[in-house]
């Protein structure tokens, strides 16, 4: 049997260049020594037939970072987590009930800065067996899943722009029904599109 995450392993093993919430806003200016907070996000991918999905969260409007926005299961890196991927995973349980011994790790994305200050690290994994969700409360909202196919279709994805602290700011969307997925979220998404292409 082919693997449904041939591409996406492919993927990964071409490594790429990090990326910012900044890429598409050439202008903008970042202060010197900045210090970002490390953090770790998941991208889980369920490979059930006809397509493989991948889980997003739509996170709380109480949230003080990317309130209502849609997002991947993650957060900072605490003192207590031995690395990036841990600290996604341990995550991913807390927010949406996801075990870790129900993850297979396939591999590291290149690292992503943020408008919030955090260099965030996408940990791609294959989930084991299907599951329930289960959102935490006062942090996620609700857990969808979207077609893999659908977020590697570059063609899906569009640039706008919108006001953002005085200036007008570029960013990369994947709308999916009623889901607008933008900003940090979509350009990792971009980043593994374009690395899966043609693989």
């Amino acid at each position: 049997m082919s693997d449904p995450l041939h591409h996406v392993r492919a993927g990964l093993a071409k490594g790429g260049q990090t990326s910012s919430d900044y890429d598409l806003n050439p202008d903008t200016v970042l202060p010197a020594g900045r210090r970002l907070r490390p953090a770790g996000v998941l991208i889980p991918i369920l490979c059930e037939a006809p397509n493989p999905r991948v889980y997003l969260t739509k996170r709380s409007s109480a949230l003080r970072h990317h309130p209502g926005q849609i997002a991947f299961p993650g957060g900072k890196q605490d003192a207590g987590d031995p690395d990036i991927t841990a600290a996604a995973l341990r995550e991913a349980h807390e927010e949406i009930g996801l075990e870790r011994d129900n993850v297979d790790v396939l591999g590291l994305m290149p690292s992503h800065e943020t408008v919030t200050g955090f260099d965030v690290t996408p940990v791609v994994a294959r989930i084991r067996e299907p599951f329930q969700p289960r959102p935490e409360i006062g942090e996620v909202d609700e857990v969808f899943d979207v077609p893999l196919d659908h977020l590697l279709n570059a063609a899906r994805f569009s640039i706008q722009s919108r006001r953002w602290r005085g200036r007008a700011r570029r960013y990369y969307t994947i709308p999916f029904g009623p889901y607008y997925i933008w900003g940090a979220t979509a350009r990792i998404l971009r980043t593994l599109a374009d690395a899966s292409k043609g693989m």
